[in-house]
């Protein structure tokens, strides 16, 4: 091998040694699975979360109820179970498996909350029954379905390192809960202050035609409100630049525009993980997007459909240089499930 090959190839090497740890710190959101009414999804810091689902081609209740489990990581961390509906005041709650009651809970506005043994002792019972039913003192509430209940638990053992443990729901073994994996470290972003009482910004009629040209959003943003201007620094402004619109989804391309007045540069915002409608676009794409400057956070929100109970979130902070996720949510099953579930969670820091 020749001595400039055998350099080349070095520095090609050491390129990637050093590309590396950049890699390894972007963002991967968890996926979501779906077994018969039941779907499921884990965060980063392996913290499940299953969720009931409507029968597939069933009636469409008055009522929807919607029943989830979660469970942190760790051989120390029990179950929880939620149960979630549309309803005022307070009442007792009680869990029936194939007619035995198993646990209780108070109820307050519709919502419920059942942790330690008796959501372990239900979490086990969902696994191995075949009809659960929820009562209250005026009688039956919900009737949420089990198809696929032991196979989300199943695989939330798999996933948080359960399985073969005493620690788990479905696919218990002898092992003690110590075996179980700890948690992955919890990824920390540093965000960037946004300026108090910052100018407001304008962008002059000569940098909105040339905004439409360089977002390829012109035809869009000629019938849609004005780009929203929010200052992020001293020198830097970000565009939220209108680029189609449906019944109840708002697209937006974010811009970070730089320079004096009339005369402004502009570029995409970066982003280490890309917006969720950005798979086949050129640049990113927001979705109903929100800018909060306490909080130095972008938010885009995709719905599935009107209803609202399907679709993606992705909440971005600010760090001074590009945006960064800390927090993504999604269901993927449009079947009366309005709990989106965490796929991603980042600590941020000032």
């Amino acid at each position: 091998m020749g001595e400039k090959l055998m350099f080349a190839l070095a520095a090609l090497l050491s390129a990637i040694t050093g590309l590396a740890p950049a890699l390894a710190q972007s963002p991967r959101p968890g996926s979501l699975e779906t077994y018969k009414d039941w779907t499921i999804g884990c965060d980063n810091r392996a913290r499940c979360e299953a969720v009931s689902l409507l029968p597939e081609g069933g009636d469409w209740p008055d009522a929807p109820v919607t029943l989830g489990l979660r469970r942190d990581a760790g051989g120390a961390a029990e179950p929880e179970i939620w149960l979630s509906r549309d309803a005022k005041g307070r009442e007792e709650l009680s869990f029936f498996v194939d007619g035995r009651k198993i646990a209780s809970a108070a109820s307050r506005d519709g919502e419920a909350a059942l942790q330690g043994p008796q959501a372990a002792a239900l979490a086990v019972a969902m696994t191995r029954g075949a009809k659960l039913e929820v009562r209250s003192a005026g009688g039956l509430i919900a009737q949420p379905s089990l198809a696929g209940a032991a196979a989300a638990m199943r695989y939330m053992d798999a996933r948080q390192g359960r399985a073969g443990t005493m620690a788990a729901l479905v696919a218990t073994g002898p092992q003690s809960p110590s075996a179980v994996r700890a948690a992955p470290p919890l990824a920390s972003i540093r965000r960037a202050l946004i300026p108090a009482g910052a100018a407001p910004v304008t962008l002059w009629r000569e940098e909105l035609a040339a905004l439409g040209k360089f977002t390829a959003c012109a035809d869009e943003m000629r019938d849609a409100s004005p780009p929203d201007l929010y200052r992020l620094s001293k020198s830097e402004t970000l565009v939220l630049v209108p680029c189609g619109a449906g019944a109840y989804n708002f697209s937006a391309v974010p811009v970070i525009a730089t320079g004096i007045p009339g005369r402004r540069s502009f570029r995409f915002a970066s982003f280490d993980y890309q917006p969720g409608w950005s798979e086949d676009a050129a640049h990113p794409v927001l979705v109903n997007a929100s800018w909060s400057p306490e909080s130095s956070s972008l938010e885009s929100h995709a719905k599935g459909r009107g209803l609202g109970d399907c679709g993606s979130s992705e909440s971005y902070v600010w760090d001074g240089v590009r945006f960064r996720l800390a927090e993504a949510s999604a269901m993927a099953e449009c079947r009366g499930a309005w709990h989106w579930i965490t796929t991603w969670s980042a600590k941020v820091v000032d």
